[in-house]
């Protein structure tokens, strides 16, 4: 550890996302010392959720010891342009969904440490890497499935930024073309991230229960309520029309990863968020249709893994390793 490390033993770790901003305290060892979280919707501008923020943030600061403990603070968040520190066109912030927010100038100032900011996906490919299923590896994906869908891809051991710092945005890849397509919350129809999200599985199962009269568990809930919670309870207690949600969603995703191999040749697929706790009921599916859409060559060299990491503990943890960096 340096002598700089050793005055200021701690990182700040945020995982910014759709629903919820987790912020975890870290040491140079990767343990998280303590940990907050609030809403992340709800406000009108950015400068209220910082606001916000850093009052939820005081209280674990002063638990480590206070702000002069505190190195260097890492985002990870959607739409998180690494080279700028800014947060751009988020389709699913309320507070950032219209233009371009400096939010780690903005948190920076409030704090007074460096703020470094990287897209969610990417933190989280970046906690796998070093704490989780990834060990070791040097070429892979990891797919979030949440609010909604984002990539962290690795080539050669670094992650994937382009240009522009906005490489690697798979979710948003086009899956169903034309007028059919659903509309996305970036405005395009048909994104991946529309029907593979938690929300999108949501809406897979709202439309399965209008266009069938079926039965199924899920008509004992409010259409409008259902969550991919519900589905996913439904299908474990043997609900047919549950389970094809899921092996619509999985399927769609079998064939995209098929897709990507062509770009990456990844040796692992690894998937993190509240929608792959369905275990296999999301996981068989993508295999199957991987291997019925994958080209030759890429056929038996990758593996489909989970996360190695709990809840939010590997972007918290990715987002924490741009601050020792700063």
């Amino acid at each position: 550890m340096s002598e700089q490390q050793g005055i200021k033993p701690y990182v700040i770790g945020l995982d910014l996302g759709g629903t919820n901003s987790v912020f975890g305290i870290v040491d140079s060892r990767g343990d998280i010392k303590t940990q907050t979280a609030i809403k992340t919707g709800g406000y009108t501008c950015a400068e209220d959720f910082v606001k916000a923020s850093v009052e939820a943030l005081l209280p674990i600061i002063d638990q480590v010891g206070g702000i002069e403990k505190i190195k260097a603070m890492g985002i990870g968040a959607p739409n998180g342009n690494f080279y700028r520190g800014t947060i751009e066109f988020a389709p699913n912030l309320p507070w950032a969904h219209d233009g371009i927010v400096p939010l780690a100038q903005m948190f920076s100032d409030a704090l007074g440490v460096p703020v470094g900011l990287t897209n969610d996906a990417n933190a989280a490919a970046l906690g796998e890497m070093v704490y989780g299923v990834a060990r070791g590896m040097k070429n892979f994906i990891v797919i979030t499935l949440g609010t909604g869908v984002g990539s962290g891809v690795v080539v050669n051991g670094q992650l994937l930024y382009g240009h522009d710092g906005f490489a690697g945005e798979l979710g948003h890849v086009t899956m169903v073309r034309g007028a059919q397509g659903r509309l996305c919350g970036c405005g395009r129809t048909g994104c991946l991230e529309a029907y593979c999200s938690a929300t999108g599985v949501a809406r897979t199962a709202r439309e399965m229960l209008e266009k069938t009269d079926r039965p199924s568990l899920l008509r004992e809930l409010d259409a409008e309520k259902i969550t991919s919670l519900d589905v996913s309870i439904a299908a474990g207690k043997g609900d047919e029309l549950a389970k094809e949600i899921f092996d619509f969603t999985g399927t769609m995703l079998g064939e995209a990863c098929a897709d990507f191999a062509a770009f990456s040749s990844p040796e692992a697929f690894i998937f993190f968020g509240g929608l792959v706790k369905a275990g296999k009921l999301i996981m068989d599916p993508i295999k199957v249709a991987y291997d019925n859409h994958v080209m030759n060559i890429f056929k038996g060299k990758a593996q489909f893994l989970v996360s190695g990491l709990d809840g939010a503990s590997a972007a918290v943890l990715g987002a924490s390793a741009i601050g020792w960096e700063i």
